[in-house]
């Protein structure tokens, strides 16, 4: 298979009755580094919006069960992007996700703004260090997945384009991205966990390697310290080196999924999807009186 072959193969397809298979092809196939680092940025930006960043401080998931709630999200997320919405696992993901954000009182709009993230922040991480930016299908497959994703969670007026995605995206940010206290601890724990994935003396640069990847906006809602001119253009040169050297890598034959990431480490036994998750109340809502092991994902 020649390079950009895959790239052709997606834009005889339909980006609307094909959006699925696009976008499994884009996410497992095309893109699996690109995406899965788009989307932790994309979770962790949500985190500026205090109602979200509150909640998340308020249940501990993201301070004191960093690692679990990092897995989980990942684990169920991808449940739908390897098996599809219709499949036995696809359906249990989504269920499993709805029923954990039932438990909370959470708003339509802030259900909706994280929605957005998943649309926007993989198409801006992609065309600004992936080995090739995102073709027009790719694009609206993206879209319309997200969308029938929140349509099965019970989100109501999702944008129906990327642009639309988009604008309500960067809107929402601008009338809500502010300071709170939860939510800064709620980052300095995703920052520690991200940094926990490497050997203990890299933590500090890696730490630092991070918040240069972040706009001025989000780290002025966190109260960080802007990176030095100097670091944040060093480090965004180095994730864009990669891009151009991935480029010049044989395609990909194999998809690559959430469950295969090295970052993912739970689960050395395995897991069952429908016991993934948050449960405020064991045995209620969905929630498993006890988590129960297994050898694979089930």
């Amino acid at each position: 298979m020649k390079r950009f072959e895959r790239l052709g193969r997606i834009r005889r397809m339909d980006p609307y009755e094909d959006a699925f298979e696009i976008y499994r092809l884009t996410a497992a196939y095309e893109f699996p580094w690109d995406v899965t680092r788009a989307l932790e940025l994309a979770l962790y930006r949500t985190y500026a919006v205090p109602s979200i960043g509150r909640l998340l401080a308020e249940t501990a998931e993201l301070t004191d069960r960093a690692q679990k709630r990092y897995d989980d999200t990942s684990l169920l997320l991808d449940a739908v992007v390897e098996h599809g919405f219709d499949s036995q696992q696809g359906r249990t993901a989504v269920r499993r996700i709805n029923r954990m954000h039932r438990a909370y009182d959470i708003g339509n709009d802030d259900m909706r703004y994280v929605l957005c993230t998943f649309v926007v922040m993989p198409k801006r991480w992609i065309d600004a260090y992936g080995w090739r930016r995102l073709s027009r299908h790719e694009i609206v497959a993206c879209a319309v997945y997200y969308r029938t994703l929140g349509q099965r969670m019970g989100i109501q007026d999702i944008p129906e384009t990327y642009e639309q995605f988009e604008a309500c995206l960067d809107a929402y940010e601008a009338a809500h991205f502010a300071w709170d206290e939860g939510a800064r601890k709620v980052s300095d724990a995703t920052l520690d966990l991200m940094a926990s994935w490497y050997p203990r003396p890299l933590a500090p640069v890696l730490r630092n390697a991070t918040l240069a990847l972040l706009d001025d906006h989000l780290l002025e809602a966190f109260r960080y310290t802007p990176p030095a001119p100097g670091v944040r253009a060093a480090v965004r040169a180095a994730v864009r080196a990669r891009g151009r050297l991935v480029r010049l890598l044989p395609p990909r034959r194999a998809p690559h999924h959430a469950r295969q990431n090295r970052e993912i480490k739970g689960y050395p036994n395995g897991y069952r999807l429908g016991e993934l998750g948050t449960c405020p109340v064991p045995g209620v809502r969905g929630c498993p009186v006890r988590p129960t092991g297994g050898s694979a994902a089930q």
